[in-house]
């Protein structure tokens, strides 16, 4: 465990009441603070928190840094999770950035704050910690995409390819895939396989993103989207561009082409707040990902503006799997530490494989 990390960890589990009134690190983890954020304004109805109710989640923040502290807990909280799930979380990032993050801390509990397949990554990864997915609601149409089942399928119709499978699916798919990737990697991973014939799978945006980045390999590509990106339409981000003209538009890759074409900047929602730091001279963003990831940037660069692609926050660029975790579920799940995720053994140890051999391969952005 990183010195900087493990003094932290014990300085929560010192005070942890002190710490449910805090600000947020650039990395994602939590920093001391005068005042809680866990109102955020910007948050759209019926999500965001009244002013009337900031005090019982304030209390319910405490009790679970309590409860956190107690029970050796780290608390993992995706960057499209509601603002107040992200304050209480010890660290805040993408899927994969959180289950290493995990790793290096001497937590026995892990309760992800995201969705199912990112709790089974996490037990995958940490197998001799618990790991608890506070409400069992959180899914994921992406994963559910592709089973076990239709990837075997699939593999029989191109024997000769190697599968890339995107880390946003089942434990099961992974342990039958060669590797996996995430959308920071994708490309590097693609590249750094000996085999030219690949398919890749579940998300075919990000395929055919992969896919125009590699144009020495020959990839197929499955037909799984994530329902919350492949809603957004170039009308909408053409429309926001008029409205900002001197806007950054920041887009992640599982959007369709068409918005990828737009974009100024295309990568995954931990690239998207370097992204935001390479253009300093701009004011404005347009964001073309989940609504959720708007807390985090409005914290890391309070003097930049935000606007999301789709011109009505909330309206369409909305996963409703990542909205199913609220403070209640945090604090039942760490008093009754439920739910747990278990993955079987060998399944387990294929999905290991597959997620060890892309963890050695560098992020793209």
């Amino acid at each position: 465990m990183l010195p900087e990390r493990s003094a932290a960890f014990a300085e929560r589990r010192k005070n942890s009441r002190d710490a449910a009134m805090s600000t947020r690190n650039s990395d994602g983890t939590r920093a001391s603070g005068e005042t809680s954020a866990l109102r955020a304004p910007w948050e759209p109805l019926p999500w965001r928190l009244a002013e009337e109710d900031l005090e019982t989640a304030q209390r319910l923040a405490a009790e679970i840094r309590e409860l956190a502290a107690k029970k050796n807990a780290v608390i993992l909280a995706h960057n499209y999770q509601l603002a107040r799930v992200q304050e209480v979380a010890d660290f805040v990032g993408d899927s994969l950035g959180l289950s290493l993050r995990a790793r290096e801390t001497a937590a026995d509990i892990i309760v992800f704050c995201g969705v199912h397949f990112m709790a089974e990554s996490a037990k995958i990864l940490n197998p001799g910690k618990k790991v608890l997915l506070p409400s069992l609601a959180a899914g994921c149409s992406l994963a559910d995409s592709i089973t076990a089942d239709s990837l075997r399928e699939w593999k029989a119709r191109y024997p000769d390819h190697v599968v890339v499978t995107y880390i946003n699916s089942s434990a099961e798919v992974k342990a039958l895939s060669d590797i996996c990737c995430t959308s920071a990697n994708a490309v590097s991973v693609v590249r750094s396989l000996p085999e030219r014939k690949i398919l890749f799978t579940p998300d075919k945006n990000l395929g055919n993103w992969v896919k125009k980045r590699v144009p020495e390999k020959e990839i197929v590509v499955y037909d799984g989207v994530c329902p919350t990106h492949d809603v957004l339409r170039s009308a909408s981000v053409r429309r926001q561009r008029g409205l900002y003209p001197d806007a950054v538009i920041l887009a992640h890759p599982e959007c369709r082409e068409d918005v990828v074409a737009l974009a100024d900047e295309v990568c995954s929602t931990t690239g998207m707040f370097d992204a935001v730091a390479r253009h300093p001279e701009a004011k404005t963003f347009i964001v073309a990902t989940e609504w959720g990831i708007i807390h985090r940037l409005k914290k890391m660069y309070p003097d930049k503006e935000f606007v999301m692609a789709d011109g009505c926050i909330g309206c369409r660029l909305h996963c409703p799997y990542m909205k199913m975790i609220d403070l209640p579920q945090v604090r039942r799940s760490l008093e009754e530490e439920v739910f747990e995720i278990e993955v079987p053994q060998d399944i387990a140890e294929g999905a290991r494989r597959s997620l060890e051999r892309m963890l050695a391969v560098k992020r793209d952005s």
